[in-house]
């Protein structure tokens, strides 16, 4: 285990990675891609969570195989993404601060020992040094676009584990939302329609609200931006092919649910 250094000033130092990285920012889509999970990074000060690194390399550190799922589907639309790098074990950056699991003290049977006892200046520099740069970028970037007269479409890109609380969990990716459906229900429509054999659902094996999510009340919805938060199941996307194979099938749903979007324009 690496020790855990006590935190000064700042929680990041120059060694660290920056929280956010965006991906063809000039990209002509006009979808904007977020993944807020990507990364599995942990800012030197504190050590190693006192997290064993087989754990480090399990769901709960990030969404295995949604970082090149996302840079592929960047890449395949022409999209501007925002990746970030930094594990959802030190914050998840697609949670509330006020969120039990913002800064979870145990995940999925795992105790993370550098969260436990923390104090509200603990909390505060990990949520002003990493949540709330990438959510600033997240809110620049559509700034930009709306004073440039874009049309946006927000779509985050997550990825769950086939198995949880000794659970099988069978859908293969769940198309997800929170009070307005209308863009992911096109998108769905357009999937199922190319994909009649991939089990997919609505809201598995995740509902979107304001308790337990981020990105899309904050970006999505108060701007009235169509959406789809998707959730992969990461079997499918662990590997290259796999990553190239979803990123064919979901691009091709969203730029079908975007042509949809228009027409009805």
């Amino acid at each position: 285990m690496l020790p855990l250094r006590k935190v000064g000033a700042t929680l990041l130092d120059r060694s660290d990675p920056d929280p956010v990285e965006i991906v063809n920012p000039e990209g002509a889509s006009a979808f904007l891609l977020l993944c807020e999970h990507a990364g599995r990074a942990v800012p030197s000060s504190l050590g190693d969570l006192g997290v064993a690194a087989v754990e480090m390399g399990r769901h709960i550190a990030y969404d295995i195989g949604a970082e090149w799922l996302a840079r592929k589907l960047s890449a395949s639309l022409d999209a501007t993404l925002v990746l970030q790098r930094y594990s959802r074990l030190v914050i998840d950056c697609n949670r509330p601060l006020e969120a039990i699991d913002c800064i979870p003290e145990a995940s999925d049977g795992t105790t993370i020992p550098g969260n436990c006892n923390l104090t509200d200046a603990d909390r505060m520099r990990r949520f002003e040094e990493i949540h709330r740069p990438f959510h600033d970028s997240v809110g620049r970037l559509l700034d930009s676009r709306k004073r440039d007269r874009l049309p946006t479409i927000l779509a985050t890109i997550h990825s769950f584990t086939p198995r949880l609380s000794n659970k099988d969990r069978p859908w293969q990716i769940g198309v997800c939302f929170n009070r307005d459906g209308a863009f992911a229900r096109q998108f769905m429509a357009g999937f199922q329609a190319a994909n009649p054999a991939i089990y997919a659902a609505y809201n598995e094996p995740y509902c979107v609200d304001d308790a337990s999510d981020y990105s899309i009340p904050v970006h999505a919805e108060r701007r009235g931006l169509p959406h789809v938060l998707l959730e992969v199941r990461h079997d499918q996307i662990a590997d290259d092919d796999g990553q190239k194979r979803w990123a064919r099938r979901i691009a091709h749903g969203l730029k079908q649910a975007s042509m949809e979007l228009h027409r009805g324009d």
